[in-house]
């Protein structure tokens, strides 16, 4: 017997057995340790306890104040008075995939608790009409549904592929241009010219608003700001404006600045068609405009930086081919809200990357429609602004490059402006920015092919421009992500990758994020914000492919006239103090009532008053249908695949009853 070992005889062998007890094996013996006091222990436990109770509270408060906030916006709410389109084809469509989804849910509840599966039951097995029925459906499903939902998923992965194939391409370049500091230059010859009038050609600013009460005195305020002889420099306000008050608003304005010595015209049309593109198209047509080499035009909701005419004429010196610089949007109220927040992302990866580098590689890319400066001859040998879409200045872009002109991007000259603030207004401006680019490839597709060009840009403007970034990217977001994905949760043997839902979505959002870098707490947010957007874009590019009645309308954006809190705030101060001494000495040839009538107009201009909520019955249908796949998910135990359709239904839900954004009348 081993030595230090002790031997313990049982007095009932058919019990216990004989165990041998070797000393040296100090793990049998452990070493006494402190014991852990009872009341240590039922704090501990308390302690526990506390910690989950809380938990517990937190998440049925805040399911309870969401609860209680979306019943108060469902009672004050109303439908949205944009469509009809809730009763066209796309509503009746996600309507009828929802009513499918919820019954296929019930089945599929009820054979996963009876343990129906197709695998492992025998046909000898099957009991009853309704077992019978599933098990047939079951079969059909893998042999006759499945295939083809698989080669839509591969067909719209392959599309996704390729759009973040050149997102990738065109942040590359921006890394490029970052790393190399590339930029457009002006000639030392522009800035030490002796010749004013050749360094200070004759300007036109065109000044377009309609109805936009919030902002014409600060756009007017800044664009007879702008640091430009007064000899060479013509400002037109273009008002369409059809309320009779306001009119003698911008007439006031523009007289004000007229005896300041401005050189500044006020024009109101009295046939208003043709929306923006009318408006500029009759402001060309006058005789003085002859006598302008350029044009600046900036919406009513603009502010450019004094300097912005120094900073952007200089560059059509010696470069006669440049027929448009473009400048940069900045937002005097991008942290507003989180609607306000995901835009600012969006429009900063627009114009940082997407911009920056088709100007500097292509010398090409959408006009954005304010914040530049064209070459009227430019503007002259194109075709001038035409009324046939609404995306005029996607038009005349398109058309002066078939005409073989450059176009200039400064990242580095910004112009404030605004950002819609309520979902109502952001939706409009997202339903006209992508039909109209379909109605315009539609027009221009027959000219694109017989122009002189060169093959190359052909296929940029085709292929790329067109069909990738403003047909496919629409199609695939809303027909991967909200249509397939929740049918593959019903129809299992089409699943989609977790890296085609997480991974590569992810990574996609994460270089979309980088210009605004600021903004990366909003990643995840910023993801499921786009694609419930992607149902609004999906159906303006339908509209605008088939010129369906929605494609041509135009909704002027609202606006809540905010001031930036650097630029605008000293001059707000300086105008306040003698506002009320240059109201009365504007205008001597009025009479004393008709002044005073006027200054009690302005004072009597209601604020911004909130209104009702609306509802969006697409998104809801949608948040429904997403519920409703995530629960599904959720009996198959596909974690990534729940998460991603339960946070993107809490999404849609959240945009479907307006609790994202604010709601201004």
């Amino acid at each position: 017997m081993a030595p230090n070992s002790v031997v313990v005889t049982m007095e009932k062998p058919s019990n216990f057995s004989l165990v041998e007890l070797n000393g040296s094996d100090s793990s049998l013996f452990p070493e006494k340790q402190k014991g852990v006091s009872p009341k240590q222990f039922t704090w501990f436990l308390f302690l526990k306890a506390h910690r989950v109770f809380s938990s517990l509270s937190w998440l049925a408060m805040a399911v309870q104040t969401m609860f209680v906030s979306a019943k108060k916006r469902i009672a004050l709410s109303e439908v949205s008075e944009e469509e009809p389109k809730y009763r066209g084809r796309l509503y009746r469509f996600i309507k009828a995939f929802l009513v499918l989804s919820i019954v296929a849910l019930v089945i599929e509840v009820v054979a996963h608790f009876k343990k129906w599966n197709l695998n492992l039951m025998q046909p000898w097995e099957v009991q009853g009409l309704v077992q019978w029925s599933y098990m047939a459906w079951l079969s059909f499903r893998v042999d006759y549904i499945a295939p083809l939902v698989i080669t839509l998923s591969k067909f719209c992965t392959v599309l996704f592929l390729i759009q973040s194939l050149d997102r990738l391409v065109l942040c590359l370049g921006c890394f490029w241009i970052r790393y190399k500091n590339l930029k457009p230059k002006i000639e030392a010859e522009a800035h030490d010219i002796e010749d004013s009038s050749s360094f200070f050609p004759m300007v036109l600013v065109q000044i377009p608003m309609c109805n936009e009460r919030e902002v014409y005195a600060q756009s007017i305020s800044a664009a007879c700001q702008l640091d430009w002889p007064k000899d060479r420099i013509l400002i037109q306000v273009l008002d369409d404006s059809d309320d009779t008050s306001l009119q003698l608003l911008i007439q006031d304005e523009v007289s004000s600045w007229r005896e300041k010595g401005v050189n500044i015209v006020y024009r109101h049309r009295l046939i208003r068609t043709g929306y923006k593109a009318g408006n500029l198209k009759s402001a060309m047509g006058c005789d003085y405009v002859k006598d302008s080499e350029f044009v600046a035009i900036f919406d009513a909701d603009f502010q450019p930086n004094s300097d912005f005419l120094k900073q952007t004429i200089p560059h059509f010196k010696d470069n006669p081919e440049l027929g448009l610089v473009q400048a940069r949007w900045s937002f005097v109220n991008k942290d507003e809200n989180l609607l306000t927040r995901l835009q600012n992302i969006n429009l900063c990866f627009h114009f940082e990357v997407e911009q920056q580098v088709n100007g500097l590689f292509l010398n090409f890319f959408g006009f954005n429609g304010t914040a530049g400066v064209w070459r009227i001859k430019a503007l002259e040998e194109s075709g001038g602004w035409l009324e046939r879409t609404t995306v005029e200045d996607m038009d005349i872009a398109v058309r002066a490059h078939l005409n073989g002109w450059k176009f200039i991007f400064l990242n580095d000259v910004k112009v404030l402006c605004e950002l819609p603030e309520s979902y109502e207004a952001y939706k409009k401006q997202q339903h006209r920015w992508h039909s109209g680019p379909m109605q315009l490839f539609r027009l221009c597709l027959p000219a694109i092919i017989t122009s002189k060009i060169s093959v190359w840009k052909k296929a940029n403007l085709i292929f790329l421009f067109f069909l990738l970034r403003k047909l496919i990217l629409p199609f695939y977001s809303f027909t991967l992500f909200c249509i397939i994905l929740p049918l593959t949760m019903f129809i299992p043997e089409a699943e989609l990758p977790i890296w085609v839902i997480c991974y590569v979505p992810i990574f996609m959002s994460l270089l979309n994020i980088l210009p605004a870098p600021k903004s990366f707490p909003f990643l995840v947010p910023y993801l499921l914000f786009e694609n419930t957007m992607s149902v609004t874009k999906f159906n303006a590019m339908v509209s605008g492919l088939f010129q369906l009645g929605s494609a041509y309308e135009w909704v002027v954006t609202k606006k809540t006239g905010r001031s930036s809190e650097s630029d605008l705030i000293a001059f707000a101060e300086r105008e306040s103090k003698s506002s009320t001494e240059e109201k009365i000495l504007r205008r001597h040839s009025e009479s004393g009532l008709e002044l005073l009538s006027k200054l009690k107009e302005e004072e009597k201009v209601p604020p911004l008053k909130k209104m009702k909520n609306r509802l969006y019955r697409k998104e809801l249908a949608l948040a429904f249908l997403l519920l409703t796949a995530a629960g599904r998910s959720l009996l198959s135990a596909q974690g990534v695949h729940f998460y991603f359709l339960l946070f993107q239904g809490l999404s849609f839900l959240v945009v479907g009853l307006d609790l994202i954004g604010e709601q201004m009348s």
